[in-house]
């Protein structure tokens, strides 16, 4: 194997586990160079990084009136975001009365004014991602990058500032469907009609939100950068689990759910786990769209199983399957 080949190839498994932060190369957001090495991954985290980074982490108390806070630094583009999918909203399902979660843009992809580990150009992801689709056993189409390829993830990001600046419950289901406009839908969701249209689907107002696009959420956003610099983040997803006497604990990366519930745990052992109806009527009623490895984890149903009662559901018109070359994604039919 060549010495380019093996440079690529050892970026693309750890990226399997982390989607890799890359903010030195912003025009107008910071000009802060980053010291992190992509190719400095620990196979064992899951997390490309220095390798004392977890050292760094010097969160503070946070103020929250639930049990536990959770602050999320993620990217709408980030890969292994969308593959923690499923465990969020388990966490969210069984510790959603304790546990409070902010979500933080990270700021992914600045531009493509930078050339790492061979991955220089937005046809070098595409491949890359229907790999992590595999590896996560959720649906992503990598041909978005060949067909309508985003020059940077900061748009869709400030729009999910100016999202928060409306509702915080609004803004994330706002995120989850800009997430499968580009995971599933190949569109590019820096460009405004993709925007607005995944605004207006969840209830907030679209001439608003782009006002605020153009205005306030710049500076939430540019917020929010700062504070993952302050906070050591060189990759996505990171999680930062605090109670308000300032105990943390941290995971890096795509994990298994009982990560995150040990996190919340180690915290306030009394946190009682809330029971849930795992019928399918219900998961659909507080999830809209659910991919057969989510409704596996949030039904304890077998992967195999699951993806069969899911194309009977849409056999019987119950829900609406939408397939990809990677996978597919059902909704409650209305």
């Amino acid at each position: 194997m060549t010495k380019s080949k093996t440079i690529i190839s050892l970026l693309l498994a750890a990226t399997l586990t982390n989607c890799q932060a890359q903010t030195d190369n912003s025009k107008n957001m910071t000009n802060e160079t980053s010291q992190n090495n992509p190719l400095m991954c620990d196979p064992v985290e899951g997390v490309c990084g220095l390798p004392d980074s977890t050292a760094k982490h010097d969160v503070p108390a946070q103020s929250s009136e639930k049990a536990v806070k959770l602050i999320y630094f993620t990217d709408p583009i980030c890969s292994s975001c969308w593959g923690i999918e499923p465990q969020l909203r388990k966490l969210k399902l069984e510790y959603g009365n304790s546990t409070e979660i902010e979500y933080r843009m990270g700021g992914l992809l600045p531009d493509w004014s930078y050339n790492s580990g061979g991955i220089s150009k937005p046809s070098d992801v595409a491949h890359h991602w229907d790999e992590v689709s595999v590896h996560y056993d959720m649906p992503i189409d990598g041909d978005v990058w060949l067909e309508d390829p985003l020059p940077s993830s900061y748009p869709p990001s400030i729009a999910f500032k100016a999202a928060q600046m409306q509702s915080k419950e609004k803004a994330i289901l706002f995120l989850r469907e800009i997430r499968e406009m580009v995971f599933l839908q190949k569109k590019n969701i820096t460009k405004w009609e993709h925007i607005e249209t995944a605004a207006k689907k969840v209830g907030l107002n679209a001439e608003q939100l782009k006002t605020d696009v153009n205005g306030k959420a710049k500076t939430l956003f540019e917020d929010d950068l700062k504070l993952a610099r302050e906070f050591g983040v060189r990759g996505f997803p990171t999680m930062f689990f605090t109670d308000n006497s300032g105990n943390k604990e941290i995971v890096y990366g795509s994990k298994p759910y009982a990560f995150y519930e040990t996190a919340v745990l180690k915290l306030n052992p009394n946190v009682v786990k809330s029971e849930y109806s795992k019928n399918w009527e219900t998961l659909f009623s507080k999830y809209n769209s659910l991919t057969a490895k989510e409704f596996s984890e949030l039904s304890g149903t077998p992967r195999a199983e699951s993806e069969k009662q899911l194309n009977e559901l849409s056999d019987k018109g119950k829900l609406k399957k939408h397939s990809t070359k990677n996978g597919a994604i059902w909704e409650l039919k209305k």
